[in-house]
């Protein structure tokens, strides 16, 4: 008892000592003042990077330079507080260059040299660490979109100084000019002060400022000097904060931006809106949007209320907020609804224009808490396997045409269904011949085309006629407590598809739908390819799928490639699938980079995790009357149609109930590659089924099937399955089979019985399986 307390007196006397570190510099690192917002350094934000075993003390001053920031005092603070161990992070340049300024200006190779040494001396004096940071770049571009540097000598004269006195470099100078290289010269104002007036209290008429940061831009920056720190493998990286995702630090996960609108109001009732049932407020709302954004941008407001619409546009700096109760109607006459040049599940095609439209815009938005209702009952065929006998009676009473037990809305629905040119664009067609078939080019709900900073937030969006949210080419899309409900039976009702989209993310939005609930596509085929546009850097965390035919879905349209993808905390409740992925040869494109952890599921009608590289557009769930024929196909050569599955690594994958616990079916020719399942639990009828992959790794997993053997391994390669665990007190089967079996490695636990029989096919070389 003595011992004990005298150790808990230590501990107390005597708390672990965090790690501290100073920054000094000037304001591109500099901590801001609220009323500075949005204006962000990225030494004021570098903190959400790291645990809490680390101090920062943000000593940056704005305008300082080598010599002010000494002779106004600032360092004489830091100096008197550096202990042994310490480290000061040291990034100047911005301000020593002015040569007009005789406070501040200190010549690179003289002056500035000499200033940088003298820091550095008397940090080590006290037994502290310097760390020298080039400065950071200022946003700058030619007449033809090359970025053009502007600090002369700083950045090499830090470099130097480096080299020469053995000094840690974080070269932020040559990361920045990369970051700004890649986002270009539009996307890249998102980092640095671009704002419209009325938006914040300190520019009451806008700012435009290359050189200091908004908050994303100062985040983007702070995420570089944490991968710089990895990178050198500086003993500054075991602090970082690992992320939600499977081999992730936080500062690896993509940042999305935000945008802001100013406070102006344009409420539609202003324009002419009435909430009647019979009245028809395109034009109002219209008006709205189209006054508001030549005003410079600000919030369309639907208040309270029902309010019957045709299609809308929604326009730059255009924030359309539906207030608590109002619902927003489309109508349910097609003659509104004019036939466009658009994309349909991957291809170009002539569709009907959709109910919320908007191409080439930036900066736009819908919030609030309203409804917006698509009538997809418009639009939609329907099977009779998918309805109960009076649920089909009575849609066959409402009108329409019947055909091959499937119900659809007109004649020209049903000629337009059977029609394979009416499905995409096709040579030799013209508009008049679409108009022939213009019942069945139903629209996606919402189609954003190459639109940036876009955010969604709060609504609801039900009965989609086709996909309900389709941003396509856009970047930096936000989704937000978003809500989508379309009846179970929809066909094409995906909730959301990421289409060749970088930067998005998908936070605490729920789902309730007819096919695949959260989906990331790229374009389709040969078209996809040429247009080679991946979706990456998306983020979907904290979601719930009620249903649909998979919960998390890549494809099958992913020719143009998918990679970076972070999904965490999901919910899927029923799904026919959970975990989704989908190709088939021809397709070509490369999936790659997944990542995927804590996922709860129950009562999964399919397989709770699917590779499949054989997808054939058909429902993943045999329906009543249909037949589902698994083909045996031989290996094919190599070529642009090709596709490619490899590193997926997911974490704490949590399922009660499904009918396959995992299964892959890879190509002979093209193997799923590099996946890795660890820490999780599956309860099924059936067990694993591992058909050419090469690379799989199943780690601490626990597997409570039924029926067949708890792992079957068909022709695949460097799998190590290490201590798998299954209903206790059972013998467990593992199957091999096939003549391409290489390098299988059955790790148990030390001491632990073996309670597996594996049983080998003739074909297989028992040398390359070890357990």
């Amino acid at each position: 008892m003595k011992f004990a307390f005298l150790i808990s007196m230590l501990v107390f006397m005597f708390p672990n000592q965090k790690q501290r570190v100073f920054l000094i510099g000037d304001s591109t690192m500099a901590t801001k003042k609220e009323s500075d917002a949005p204006e962000t350094g990225w030494g004021q934000v570098l903190h959400l990077f790291f645990t809490k075993e680390i101090e920062f003390y943000n000593h940056a001053v704005n305008g300082r330079s080598t010599k002010s920031f000494r002779d106004l005092g600032h360092w004489k603070a830091v100096l008197e507080n550096l202990k042994k161990d310490d480290y000061v992070i040291i990034q100047f340049g911005h301000n020593d260059s002015k040569m007009d300024d005789t406070l501040r200006y200190a010549e690179a190779n003289t002056d500035y040299k000499a200033n940088l040494i003298r820091y550095i001396e008397e940090i080590r004096k006290k037994e502290a660490i310097p760390i020298l940071c080039t400065p950071v770049n200022r946003r700058k571009f030619d007449s033809d979109g090359k970025f053009v540097d502007q600090h002369g000598d700083y950045p090499k004269v830090v470099r130097e100084v480096a080299k020469s006195l053995f000094v840690d470099l974080i070269d932020l100078h040559s990361e920045s000019q990369m970051i700004l290289e890649t986002l270009g010269e539009e996307p890249s104002k998102n980092m640095f002060m671009h704002y419209q007036g009325g938006i914040f209290s300190k520019f009451p008429n806008g700012i435009t400022d290359n050189t200091h940061f908004s908050p994303f831009g100062a985040k983007m920056i702070a995420a570089a000097f944490c991968k710089l720190l990895v990178d050198k493998g500086h003993p500054l990286r075991q602090y970082l904060i690992k992320s939600a995702f499977p081999n992730k630090y936080q500062y690896e996960v993509p940042l999305v931006y935000e945008p802001y609108f100013r406070k102006d109001t344009f409420d539609i009732t202003r324009y002419g809106a009435k909430s009647d049932a019979s009245f028809i407020n395109t034009s109002a709302i219209t008006n709205a949007i189209d006054i508001a954004n030549a005003a410079g941008g600000g919030t369309v407001f639907i208040p309270s209320g029902l309010w019957i619409t045709g299609p809308i546009i929604l326009k730059s700096n255009v924030n359309l907020h539906l207030d608590q109760g109002a619902l927003l109607q489309f109508i349910d006459d097609r003659s509104h609804y004019p036939i466009v040049e658009t994309t349909w599940e991957g291809q170009k095609a002539f569709r009907c224009q959709a109910p919320i439209w908007s191409v080439g815009q930036s900066n736009i938005a819908i919030t609030g808490k309203g409804i917006i209702d698509g009538s997809g009952q418009l639009w939609k065929s329907v099977k009779k396997s998918k309805l109960t006998d009076s649920q089909w009676d009575q849609l066959v009473k409402s009108g329409g045409v019947v055909e091959d037990k499937t119900w659809y809305p007109s004649e020209q629905s049903r000629v337009g269904n059977a029609t394979e040119w009416a499905k995409k664009l096709t040579p030799g067609k013209t508009m008049a011949d679409y108009e022939m078939v213009k019942d069945f080019l139903r629209p996606n709900m919402l189609s954003l085309l190459e639109c940036n900073n876009v955010l969604i937030e709060g609504v609801t969006f039900q009965n989609s006629p086709a996909w309900t949210l389709h941003p396509l080419l856009c970047n930096h899309t936000t989704f937000r407590n978003v809500h989508v409900k379309n009846p179970w039976f929809g066909q094409n009702n995906d909730a959301i598809d990421l289409e060749s989209c970088r930067y998005g993310i998908v936070d605490g939005c729920t789902f309730d739908t007819g096919d695949d609930a959260i989906t990331i596509k790229s374009g389709r085929d040969e078209e996809g390819r040429k247009r080679g546009i991946p979706t990456e850097n998306i983020i979907i965390t904290n979601t719930t799928v009620f249903h649909g035919h998979g919960g998390f879905v890549i494809g099958s349209e992913m020719s143009g490639g998918v990679n970076n993808i972070f999904v965490n905390n999901c919910t899927f409740l029923g799904t026919d699938i959970g975990l989704r992925f989908k190709t088939t040869r021809g397709r070509g494109g490369k999936v790659s980079d997944i990542f995927i952890s804590d996922i709860n599921m129950s009562e999964i009608v399919g397989e709770s995790i699917l590779f499949d590289m054989y997808y054939a557009a058909v429902d993943p769930i045999t329906l009543i009357g249909d037949k589902k024929v698994v083909s045996i196909i031989a290996a094919k050569p190599i070529d642009d149609g090709t596709p490619i599955f490899q590193n997926f690594f997911m974490d704490n994958i949590q399922c009660k109930g499904a009918n396959s616990a995992l299964l892959m079916n890879g190509l002979p020719e093209m193997n799923i590659k590099n996946v890795n399942l660890t820490n999780s639990s599956i309860k099924s009828e059936r067990g694993i089924y591992i058909n050419d992959s090469d690379g799989v790794l199943l780690q601490n997993v626990s597997i409570y099937h039924k029926t067949g053997s708890l792992l079957n391994i068909n022709n695949s390669k460097n799998v190590t399955v290490d201590q798998i665990k299954f209903t206790n007190g059972t013998t467990q089967t593992i199957q091999i089979n096939g003549d391409q079996i290489r390098k299988i490695n059955l790790i148990r636990k030390k001491g632990e019985a073996w309670m597996m029989d594996v049983n080998m096919g003739k074909e297989v070389n028992k040398k390359e399986v070890k357990y």
